[in-house]
């Protein structure tokens, strides 16, 4: 579940940066407790963010205790903290297939332009795709955008297909870099922790 919520994070235009099991936070209320959150965010407006991964029905009475206080200590610093569950699998399913064309290598700049002015209105993913070119070329572009957050569909009422509606996000202008494919994205450092500050990327694989 941790790497899903990770893949949703490279996925979210918001955040610019995140490290896994950042630090440990000790504290004492009759003994000795320790916790490492599963990830530190930094978002795009600079805020920091410490999530908590755990289904509903997981969470022991020691995990809340924890979770509590994580969210006061982070409340103590100005961060935020969020405790994530269960994703909508048919969201998750839809984001994890877009991460198969996350890296740069699937940008081809004259067929996303094309692709960009054929979707200015909205149009069926499969018809669009065929207007530019032949879908075993033109696919990898499109879904590479779709990463981006250039090409749009609602990825909650269903799985996506063929006939799935797409319309254009954003002008093409220059491309911009793939996120979350290798290194750390601009202006972010690592954190250190039990797991060495890393800041970790989600290495999708690509269906078909």
């Amino acid at each position: 579940m941790e790497r899903d919520h990770a893949m949703l994070l490279d996925f979210d235009p918001e955040v610019v940066g995140y490290s896994s099991q950042p630090f440990w936070l000790r504290w004492h209320d009759g003994c000795r407790r320790r916790h490492a959150p599963d990830f530190f965010v930094r978002l795009i407006d600079g805020t920091g963010v410490v999530v908590d991964v755990r289904a509903d029905d997981r969470i022991e009475v020691e995990d809340a205790e924890a979770f509590a206080a994580t969210e006061r200590a982070c409340a103590q610093v100005g961060w935020r903290f969020r405790r994530a569950g269960v994703l909508d699998p048919v969201f998750a399913a839809n984001v994890r297939w877009l991460a198969g064309y996350r890296h740069p290598r699937c940008y081809r700049s004259a067929v996303a332009a094309q692709l960009l002015e054929v979707f200015s209105q909205p149009r069926g993913l499969f018809d669009g795709a065929e207007a530019v070119g032949q879908r075993l070329g033109v696919l990898p572009v499109l879904f590479h955008l779709m990463w981006l957050r250039m090409l749009v569909t609602d990825l909650q009422s269903g799985s996506l297909g063929p006939a799935s509606v797409l319309v254009t996000a954003v002008r093409f202008d220059e491309p911009r870099p793939a996120r979350g494919v290798t290194g750390r994205r601009p202006g972010v450092s690592g954190i250190g922790g039990p797991h060495g500050g890393r800041v970790c990327r989600h290495d999708g694989a690509a269906r078909g």
